[in-house]
């Protein structure tokens, strides 16, 4: 796998996660400890892509 491709499957699984925090966010069941899990999960893949896509 290039680093390319690396780097979209990441900007993938972001998006993801981004409609899963929506959805999370619009169901009255969900626990907020969960809400928090996930954005942080999104946040470990933004700062990947970043740290990938910053030449050296």
């Amino acid at each position: 796998m290039s680093l390319g491709s690396h780097i979209e499957e990441l900007k993938r699984k972001h998006e993801a996660l981004s409609a899963e925090v929506d959805a999370a966010q619009r169901a009255p069941s969900i626990d907020q400890l969960e809400i928090a899990d996930l954005k942080k999960q999104k946040l470990r893949l933004k700062e990947e892509i970043t740290r990938l896509s910053t030449p050296a």
